[in-house]
């Protein structure tokens, strides 16, 4: 299985869950190496094979070279997770001009996730699985400019994947988590106590999701007990959207 940015928050969840179910793991990360190094210890600490590499989804050469690295470490290539994303929420690029912040997240998260995603289809064997990240709120919409662009940008993550799974179909299965709030770097470190304490309210479950709630899914979307389900969008935000 392939992680990518697997240093911290959701992509570390999932790495270690992978590798809890029996999985090796290959991870990546951009700039976080002591991050990533932590996990590729846990991996091992679990008795499984790790790969680490350094991904940068802005660089096509970057993608272009790491599904083979992964396949020549481990033999073959069965999942493939494109958990990596731009951060504009917390650290510099909070301060950057919106058009800056846009070009990023068109760049990493929507051109670079697609660019990942078709060589994931070149690469896996029959059975194969692609899992990509959008976001829960695509769907309703939220007020502000940071939304407006995760919205343009996680809403074409959904709906380009919806077509390659209509592409990849039936060798490879192509599926969406959409996860709301969880808590990461941002509910840390970016968001005001108030603003916390309104995002749990506004939850049925009453509550942040964790990195482990969306780990949960992305095993279940990558597992044998989904093998008649692709091109679907689990949402993991504790159903304030529904």
């Amino acid at each position: 299985m392939l992680v990518t940015g697997a240093s911290s928050g959701i992509g570390r969840a999932i790495a270690l869950a992978a590798a809890r179910s029996g999985a090796d793991v290959a991870i990546t990360y951009r700039v976080n190496e002591t991050g990533a190094r932590e996990v590729e210890r846990e991996i091992a600490r679990l008795g499984r094979r790790s790969f680490v590499s350094q991904l940068d989804l802005a660089d096509d050469g970057s993608i272009r070279t790491l599904g083979p690295a992964v396949c020549r470490a481990f033999g073959r290539l069965d999942v493939w997770i494109n958990n990596a994303g731009a951060d504009i929420l917390t650290g510099t690029n909070a301060t950057l001009p919106v058009t800056e912040k846009l070009d990023m997240l068109l760049r990493v998260d929507l051109r670079g996730t697609m660019l990942a995603s078709w060589q994931a289809g070149e690469l896996l064997q029959e059975g194969g699985v692609i899992i990509n990240m959008s976001w829960d709120h695509v769907l309703t919409g939220m007020p502000g400019s940071n939304p407006q662009m995760y919205s343009a940008v996680k809403g074409g993550v959904l709906a380009f994947s919806k077509s390659l799974a209509r592409t990849l179909a039936p060798r490879i299965r192509v599926n969406v988590l959409a996860p709301g709030w969880i808590a990461t770097a941002f509910s840390e470190q970016g968001m005001e106590r108030d603003a916390r304490r309104a995002a749990e309210e506004s939850a049925p479950m009453k509550r942040l999701g964790t990195p482990e709630d969306v780990a949960a899914a992305a095993m279940f979307l990558a597992s044998p007990d989904a093998s008649f389900i692709t091109g679907e969008t689990i949402l993991v935000g504790g159903g304030v959207v529904m």
